[in-house]
């Protein structure tokens, strides 16, 4: 199976930023822990702090699909709920 590529940029609200910035800790720990996830990046800009770039690679679809369901029911998920998410999806390998 090809694996997944998720790439792209988060807008987080004013009012949100510091609980997502804190919780953006334990979530990349989390999402590192994952079996299948290669790579999981999201970083500040310093221009707009309220633009987050993501970059994420799983092995496979599965993986993907697994994190993605952990992320909705996670503290993460819950305080994210209000940001606007910008990203492309593609299949590599």
């Amino acid at each position: 199976m090809p694996k997944v590529i998720l790439k792209g940029f988060i807008i987080v609200p004013e009012p949100d930023l510091n609980a997502v910035k804190a919780e953006l800790i334990n979530h990349k720990r989390l999402t590192l822990s994952e079996p299948g996830c290669l790579v999981f990046e999201v970083v500040q800009c310093t221009i707009n702090p309220y633009r987050f770039d993501v970059y994420e690679e799983f092995i496979d679809r599965d993986s993907f699909e697994r994190h993605q369901a952990r992320v909705k029911s996670s503290a993460c998920g819950k305080v994210s709920a209000n940001i606007e998410r910008h990203y492309s999806q593609q299949s590599a390998g």
